[in-house]
């Protein structure tokens, strides 16, 4: 079974990621070496490397694996980063973003999911991720500015406490639209200043929150 699920995981990077343009080598190899299987329900372990999100419970999916690589590659980390992950969900991208940056923040605003990935983490012995379960539309501003900000949830807008812990000459990457299809935005703060870049179209689950949609 071990073999079953790396010769996956090797399928799904080769395939669905190098094949569709993500160079980062350093992204292909995080995704090459965390285990995708262990963050989904028992029952859909054998659907874990394909090319489609997955549930997780509570209404809440696993992002596809091209559309995990994407967002994390358009942070650029180097390994240095402290950054921020706004939704938790799953654990497996705060699993990708912690093998690829300093500390990792993620807050999660349901606390069966954030247990679950809590667990998982712990268990993998990622010690430089911390999560909290709270409105993640706020941030989490005691440990700001952060270096990098990932939102895995869908926006009506750019929520301003998320603008304001963003570091200087640093990144954030969210889907911002409606409630049932967004754009993947990278946002850029430079000196002050915000500018936005339009990515892709892409569909998320709601971002739920006071700077969010509310429940």
């Amino acid at each position: 079974m071990p073999d079953q699920f790396r010769i996956a995981r090797e399928r799904m990077v080769s395939q669905q990621l190098a094949a569709r343009g993500i160079r980062d080598e350093r992204v292909l190899a995080a995704m090459s070496k965390v285990p995708r299987h262990l963050f989904v329900d028992e029952a859909l372990r054998d659907q874990s490397y394909s090319d489609f999100p997955l549930p997780i419970g509570h209404g809440q999916t696993i992002s596809q694996p091209y559309i995990v690589a994407l967002m994390t590659e358009l942070l650029g980390l180097q390994g240095h980063e402290k950054v921020l992950e706004i939704g938790t969900g799953s654990g497996y991208q705060t699993a990708i973003l912690a093998e690829l940056s300093r500390f990792v923040y993620s807050v999660e605003r349901i606390s069966a999911l954030l247990f679950r990935a809590k667990t998982i983490l712990h268990g993998m012995g990622y010690s430089n991720v911390h999560i909290k379960l709270d409105d993640g539309t706020w941030g989490w501003r005691e440990n700001a500015p952060y270096d990098a900000i990932l939102v895995t949830a869908g926006a009506p807008y750019v929520p301003e406490p998320l603008l304001e812990q963003l570091a200087d000459s640093a990144v954030m990457v969210i889907p911002v639209g409606d409630e049932f299809s967004q754009t993947l935005v990278r946002v850029h703060k430079s000196a002050g200043r915000i500018t936005q870049e339009t990515i892709t179209g892409v569909r998320f689950v709601k971002l739920v929150g006071e700077h969010g949609w509310r429940e």
